[in-house]
């Protein structure tokens, strides 16, 4: 039974090193994935960046502002409702 156990767990290990070495290949230079600014997909207080009426990230009260921007991997934007590389407004 200890035999079995080891195989099973010796699998797991190894798919998860292996998965990990898959994501690693998606990212860009030293390891780190491309990011681009896709405005319109905020949360209310999860914004990335300064928009019209605050200073600083995370204070933006409005959902899915169109001129408030989520860092996310690049080619994401274009997939998701809403989202749009640049600017509305």
């Amino acid at each position: 039974m200890q035999n079995k156990t080891k195989l099973m767990l010796g699998g797991a290990l190894a798919t998860a090193i292996s998965m990990g070495a898959i994501g690693d290949a998606n990212a860009g230079p030293m390891g780190k994935m491309a990011m681009e600014k896709c405005y319109g997909i905020n949360a209310a207080y999860k914004n990335d960046c300064q928009s019209p009426g605050h200073s600083c990230a995370g204070q933006d009260s409005k959902a899915r502002d169109p001129q408030a921007f989520v860092a996310v991997p690049a080619g994401l934007c274009a997939k998701i409702d809403g989202g749009s590389t640049k600017k509305k407004g």
